[in-house]
């Protein structure tokens, strides 16, 4: 097994239990080929942990284990995934009420640079280093065997294939490297069913680390008088909408993508919710510029603005538009959920942020709530990096 020994100075993170080895902490390479299984070493030669080799990334190294001993093979996953349905059974997930939820968070279950996302008996992954794309194999046979799926869907983003130097996903077709061929992703989540078409794009088909917002802001969508008007704006199928018009509020859904909004009304009819939403295909900055404080809750929940540490700064102009945007929608004395699912953007910054909008709207944001993405996403104590996803629940008042 070839060797990567660190630098003096940058062993500490990585001994407490970060899972990334960086390019700068690197001190030798010794003969590892793109993919190839590495022992990670301090600079005195002791043992820190094994992982798979990304030459030319700035995270060249990612542990998957800090034994010396257990190979990594097919009984390794099989181990893995094991473990995370049990994690996920403890939760309450996987039972009727919701068959939808990330079973395998890369770092959050010791398999970094994998995603596995279940919809019930179809399974949708991204591998996202070489390491795993060249046990691909590998991996889908241990998924066969402990959870016996009906379909396996690659959604690989065709840019982090490229990154890692290894053949991208045909943007042709359903995607289904594994099973039935199939057209749809259908589950449940909080009793709400869902279908969602392959070809819609975004991630591995379902944004399910916002579950528990949704189901915070369903309760803050119920009222015992009038119904509350509610915003959804970026709002892709509708996912907290849906929610809140259950709760009884008349709800506005807003997202660029025509195929979105199509599918976001589709979803509505099918749990009975279409005749108390309206469903736009619309610029959400624009609908909260033109909506003049009409809603009694708004969700600003846009794209990820800040991929990298360098789109920073940028970002975070723009979060601060988004905030004013979203103040000057809602209602004195109504609520406003601001979101980011940036990693280099963290809770204070966005914070900052909406305070900065708040100030150009004329009004004050009082933060009543904070939030983060759910426990079928879990972050390790030393991994910081891997809270991306954060949101502010604030009430707006005058100023």
């Amino acid at each position: 097994m070839s060797t990567v020994r660190l630098k003096p100075g940058h062993v500490q993170p990585v001994w407490a239990g970060h899972p990334w080895v960086y390019a700068q902490a690197i001190e030798k390479i010794e003969d590892a080929k793109r993919g190839d299984e590495v022992k990670v070493v301090d600079p005195r030669g002791n043992f820190l942990g094994r992982g798979f080799f990304s030459p030319g990334s700035a995270i060249p190294v990612r542990l998957l284990t800090r034994d010396e001993e257990t190979p990594i093979d097919g009984a390794f996953f099989r181990a893995r995934f094991e473990r995370a349905v049990a994690s996920r059974a403890a939760l309450g997930l996987g039972e009727a009420r919701t068959s939808g939820y990330r079973l395998v968070h890369a770092e959050g279950d010791l398999l970094p640079g994998l995603i596995v996302d279940r919809f019930g008996d179809v399974l949708s992954i991204q591998l996202l280093t070489a390491g795993m794309k060249a046990r691909e194999a590998m991996i889908l046979d241990a998924l066969d065997a402990v959870l016996k799926p009906r379909a396996i869907v690659d959604r690989t983003p065709i840019a982090t294939a490229k990154a890692e130097c290894f053949e991208p996903r045909s943007t042709e077709g359903s995607g289904v490297i594994r099973g039935e061929e199939i057209r749809e992703l259908s589950f449940t989540e909080r009793g709400i069913a869902w279908k969602i078409p392959l070809d819609l794009g975004h991630k591995t088909g379902f944004y399910f680390d916002q579950r528990e917002l949704r189901a915070r802001v369903e309760v803050l969508a119920h009222s015992a008088g009038a119904p509350k008007r509610v915003l959804d704006a970026y709002a892709y199928v509708g996912s907290f909408g849906i929610g809140a018009a259950r709760a009884g509020a008349e709800v506005v859904c807003v997202d660029e993508s025509a195929l979105a909004i199509e599918m976001a009304e589709a979803n509505a009819k099918a749990n009975g919710f279409a005749d108390r939403m309206t469903f736009t295909c619309a610029d959400a900055r624009k609908t909260m510029q033109e909506a003049n404080a009409s809603f009694d809750l708004v969700i600003v929940d846009p794209p990820r603005l800040a991929p990298t540490r360098s789109a920073r700064e940028a970002a975070l102009v723009l979060y601060a538009k988004l905030a004013e945007l979203g103040c000057r929608a809602t209602k004195p004395g109504g609520t406003l959920v601001l979101c980011s699912c940036s990693g280099a953007v963290d809770l204070a910054a966005l914070t900052r942020a909406l305070a900065t909008g708040a100030v150009r709207a004329n009004v004050t944001p009082l933060v009543v709530e904070r939030a983060f993405q759910g426990p079928d996403h879990p972050v390790p104590a030393a991994f910081g990096e891997g809270l991306y996803l954060k949101a502010l629940v604030a009430r707006i008042e005058p100023r």
